[in-house]
């Protein structure tokens, strides 16, 4: 043994005998803690079909990929690094397509969703029909709408995220978020 060898030990060994008598205990995993903002709504009036209100911490962006004028806008919510596509379609004698089309983009999701809810609603005052499609499970887009007015205007958005669609960690950013939804949806003011 050389000199260095029986220092090593002795300042060794002290660790070892303090590290026996505990016991690891593995952590379960956990998701971090999603800190949501106070909600507020400004009027978003940059369509020329139809106004409504936007939460205080989302921005409208033309979605460029369509093009400018073709009704197609992002509601974009930055904090939660989430997307609202909505476009905008004029009716003339077509509302069934509409709705088919609608309903077959929601029901595309069913390879990967556990479920989904219909929600109907009607708001005759204020020439609102439409469905919010609540769809549960590890899917793309866990909220999806239409709202029309019936005779000439139809609109549908769907809500997305910029990550890996896992229900358990985005569940409480999609519930705050949907009220969001509803509350666009029941200020939506159609210009004729």
């Amino acid at each position: 043994m050389t000199f260095r060898q029986p220092i090593l030990l002795l300042l060794t060994l002290p660790f070892l005998v303090i590290s026996c008598d505990r016991t690891y205990t593995p952590k379960p995993s956990g998701y971090v803690r999603i800190e949501t903002p106070e909600k507020s709504y400004t009027l978003y009036t940059g369509q020329e079909f139809f106004q409504f209100e936007i939460p205080g911490y989302a921005h409208v962006e033309t979605d460029i990929s369509r093009g400018a004028g073709s009704g197609w806008i992002n509601v974009v919510i930055p904090q939660f690094n989430g997307k609202i596509h909505l476009s905008y379609k004029p009716v003339t004698d077509n509302l069934g397509d509409y709705i088919t089309d609608c309903r077959t983009l929601v029901y595309k999701h069913t390879v990967k969703a556990q479920g989904i809810e219909e929600s109907p609603f009607i708001h005759r005052e204020q020439r609102q029909f439409g469905m919010v499609y609540d769809l549960k499970g590890d899917v793309a887009s866990a909220v999806q709408f239409f709202v029309t007015d019936s005779t000439r205007h139809f609109l549908r958005g769907s809500l997305y995220f910029n990550c890996s669609p896992n229900r358990d960690s985005l569940n409480p950013v999609i519930e705050f978020l949907r009220e969001d939804i509803i509350h666009m949806i029941e200020t939506i003011e159609w210009k004729y």
